[in-house]
């Protein structure tokens, strides 16, 4: 018995012995083990230090990229003076934008979209081949030339303080962004752009600088923009010419010239108004050779116009008062026609007003629990020497804005996902006069009464009817009768344009 209980007090001591070398080894261990992390840790955060470094070069030095890609189906009809009707059940289209944005610091911008609008299987960049210019079989395969589309591309100055006093500013230059205005933007389901969409909505090169009046005057989103551009600039190009680069005198073009000012007098996010006015300079007609060819341009004088744009975003408190806005915009506009010019069809050559009024409504679709998407109602009516620059309104029959006459709207808007949506549009127009989609002169321009224009033709009908054999080359009156029949035919009294489309944007 005592063997054994000296036994086992011999193992007790071997064993603590061992635990406490075991113990000693594993202090050491985890203190180097310790030194070792602490060591991992400032490797670490050199590490992170080094990357965020990079991460703030590149986010500086990099240009961000984004992409807009719209796939739509269009249904076209026109309604003509004379009777007949035109259009095409199955117009199918492809518009993509790739949009640039890049910062290198907290004052400078730079900003860009490159853009192709197509309809599909079409080219139209062969108009000597019409009609049969449309195949697009090789157009990316075949040697072509280096063009590409910039539908925008400007530098953003974003300033502090102007004039030392407590008013941020920026200044703008390049190809800017003038479609897509306040209120137009509105059925395009984008954000607005520069211009108020009720008199201007066209590409244009210029400048323009704006002042934040709203710290200095306590008055919520005041501010005041100044925008100058170019329409066209009559130079002549650098191979070919005796003279590059300077004005064409022979041809008797100036550069078409245009400056504004927009005004918001209040903008608290909910009630936003915005106000307008501009001046343009030697704007075009299209000239046109005995057989109704187009043979170039002439300039015919001069426009200013103005406009008043409200909109509340927003109604009450409830989901869907929340959600809807509501709009009202009246806009005027004056020709001055040059010497010996006439604008808008007065052939006394006399200045002429137009003016138009537009109202609208996006109301969400909802249960009071879930989005359903949104529908829009808009109208809008034009006088008869109305003229607004909306030329680049996204309808495929022309712009509703810019319509003599009367112009309805529906669209439904629906965001499927994250990146994806869909929308159903049917825009109507019907005109009361001519040429609202033409340019400023007498020609294309002119403002003649839909109604005054279907019996002329009537009468020209009824003229050559009752003298068949009436020749227009020796018969004046005949050749009248024919001009009239012909004006009618060409003509557009109604129009409209049925659209769907799919689009992705991210």
């Amino acid at each position: 018995m005592k063997r054994i209980i000296t036994a086992s007090l011999v193992a007790a001591l071997a064993l603590t012995s061992v635990q406490a070398a075991s113990n000693s080894e594993l202090a050491t261990k985890l203190s180097e083990l310790e030194t070792q992390l602490t060591e991992v840790k400032k490797d670490l955060k050199r590490q992170h230090s080094k990357i965020n470094e990079v991460k703030s070069h590149d986010s500086g030095d990099n240009i961000k990229w984004g992409a807009d890609l719209r796939t739509a189906y269009d249904n076209l009809n026109y309604d003509m003076a004379n009777g007949d009707s035109h259009g095409k059940d199955s117009l199918y289209s492809l518009r993509l934008w790739l949009n640039m944005a890049y910062a290198p610091d907290q004052h400078n911008v730079f900003k860009g979209q490159l853009s192709m609008n197509k309809a599909f299987g079409a080219s139209f960049d062969n108009p000597q081949y019409r009609p049969f210019d449309a195949f697009d079989w090789t157009s990316n395969e075949a040697l072509t030339d280096n063009s590409l589309k910039v539908r925008q591309a400007y530098w953003l100055y974003l300033g502090d303080k102007a004039f030392g006093a407590d008013m941020p500013w920026t200044f703008s230059l390049g190809r800017r962004p003038s479609t897509n205005g306040f209120l137009a933007s509105l059925s395009q389901d984008d954000p607005a752009q520069s211009p108020l969409g009720h008199l201007i909505n066209l590409e244009f090169d210029g400048l323009s600088s704006k002042l934040d009046l709203s710290r200095v005057t306590g008055v919520q989103g005041m501010s005041i923009k100044l925008c100058m551009g170019y329409g066209s600039t009559n130079a002549a190009p650098l191979i070919g010419s005796p003279t590059p680069n300077a004005d064409v005198e022979d041809n008797g073009l100036e550069d078409i010239t245009l400056a504004g000012l927009i005004f918001e007098p209040y903008n608290n996010g909910q009630y936003i108004v915005k106000a307008t006015a501009y001046q343009s300079y030697d704007l075009p007609e299209a000239k046109f050779d005995s057989t109704g060819n187009m043979t170039g341009f002439e300039q015919v004088g001069d426009m200013q116009g103005a406009g008043l744009s409200v909109m509340i975003d927003g109604l009450g408190d409830s989901d869907f008062l929340f959600d809807t806005k509501v709009f009202g915009s009246f806009a005027w506009t004056k020709s001055d026609p040059a010497a010996t010019k006439t604008m808008l069809g007065q052939m006394d050559g006399s200045s002429e007003t137009g003016t138009s009024y537009w109202f609208g409504a996006y109301l969400p679709v909802t249960d009071g629990e879930n989005n359903y998407g949104k529908v829009g109602l808009e109208y809008n009516h034009g006088s008869q020497y109305w003229r607004p620059f909306t030329y680049a309104e996204d309808t495929m029959v022309g712009s509703k804005i810019a319509a003599r006459g009367d112009a309805w709207e529906a669209n439904y808007t629906y965001q499927i996902n994250e990146a994806l949506s869909m929308q159903l549009r049917y825009v109507n127009i019907d005109y009361d006069y001519a040429g609202s989609n033409g340019f400023f002169g007498s020609t294309t321009g002119n403002a003649m009464s839909i109604d005054d224009i279907k019996a002329n033709a009537a009468w020209g009908q009824g003229y050559l009817a009752a003298n068949p054999t009436a020749d227009p080359e020796t018969d004046p009156t005949a050749a009248q009768a024919y001009g009239a029949i012909g004006m009618a035919a060409n003509t557009i009294e109604k129009s409209s344009d049925f659209r769907m489309y799919l689009r992705y944007r991210f």
